[in-house]
């Protein structure tokens, strides 16, 4: 039977190096990671002072994964 899917607490290292990860793939020193206030299971990703999206923490059979989600809204899309 297949372990279900864990989310568990970032711990400030995890925090630390998938910032550092992050920053090294786009080439960009202003991308930061902080802790959230109301879940210990995911991270919140900022570019700036702006926010960006939540990067989660997740665990499956083992092994263990990071999944960066961010909304884009249709009024903050360039015009055609």
């Amino acid at each position: 039977m297949r372990a279900a899917l864990r989310r568990s607490t970032v711990q400030p290292s995890e925090i630390s190096r998938v910032q550092r990860y992050l920053r090294e793939k786009f080439s960009n020193p202003r991308l930061r990671l902080k802790k959230r206030d109301t879940t210990e299971d995911s991270v919140e990703v900022y570019l700036g002072d702006e926010f960006i999206g939540v990067i989660y923490r997740d665990e499956d059979e083992g092994e263990l994964s990071y999944a960066f989600q961010m909304a884009i809204l249709e009024m903050d899309l360039p015009e055609d």
